[in-house]
């Protein structure tokens, strides 16, 4: 057996001298997720109006998120307290939830993400399984996520509120608060990828009159105060 051959050729040498320069992960030390690679960010200013909309709502929903997650913290501190001014902070993110978000992200999902995700297959950003994945997929998944711990979130509050037994009690609210921190996270996470990576791709890959179209059929106007 030619043993000198098999040293050049073997894969387990090749694997060993991949260059340094290129970057690799590994689930012990996964990248950060606020800083994906190989992405150019757009500034506000440059953004299609239709984007710079979407980009508004973002910023409200950021005020929104900021009492919620300050209401749970406090329960973690000091539990159900009635009066405690945390009652109020939920119902508020709710409501807000209710009125704001979810019609933000209707309007993502029917006049956006369909016409980038089409862009993103067309020039060659997406997946080789089949059928293709993009990152509008990453996206519309968050939507689905954000909905359930919504959901998870706001019955599992009101399931403490009512249960008489003290133990019961705190075990239901800390399932509450696990699954509102993890809203809290998977939000800004979210939107952060929309507004560095998504917009990003959109403003670059999709024609004005690709937004014009948009805008047409639902507009987001700037949002409104809080």
């Amino acid at each position: 057996m030619d043993f000198k051959r098999l040293s050049i050729t073997d894969p387990l040498k090749r694997t060993a001298k991949k260059q340094a320069s290129v970057p690799e992960f590994s689930p012990m030390d996964p990248p950060n997720p606020y800083s994906p690679p190989n992405t150019e960010d757009v500034p506000y200013e440059e953004m299609p109006k239709f984007l710079q909309g979407l980009m508004d709502d973002h910023e409200a929903f950021r005020a929104a998120l900021d009492p919620f997650e300050q209401a749970i913290v406090r329960m973690r501190q000091e539990g159900l307290k009635p009066g405690s001014g945390v009652d109020e902070a939920l119902r508020e993110f709710f409501r807000f939830y209710d009125e704001r978000i979810v019609d933000h992200h209707v309007r993502e999902e029917k006049l956006l993400f369909p016409v980038l995700h089409e862009r993103l297959i067309e020039i060659g950003e997406h997946s080789r399984e089949e059928p293709p994945q993009t990152g509008v997929d990453v996206l519309e998944d968050d939507h689905v996520r954000i909905i359930q711990l919504i959901a998870l979130t706001f019955n599992f509050l009101g399931m403490a509120a009512r249960l008489p037994d003290p133990a019961s009690r705190a075990m239901v609210l800390d399932a509450a608060l696990q699954q509102g921190s993890a809203l809290v996270e998977l939000l800004r996470l979210h939107m952060f990828r929309e507004d560095h990576v998504a917009f990003a791709l959109a403003a670059k890959h999709l024609t004005d009159g690709e937004f014009e179209e948009m805008s047409r059929h639902g507009a987001s106007s700037p949002s409104k105060p809080i």
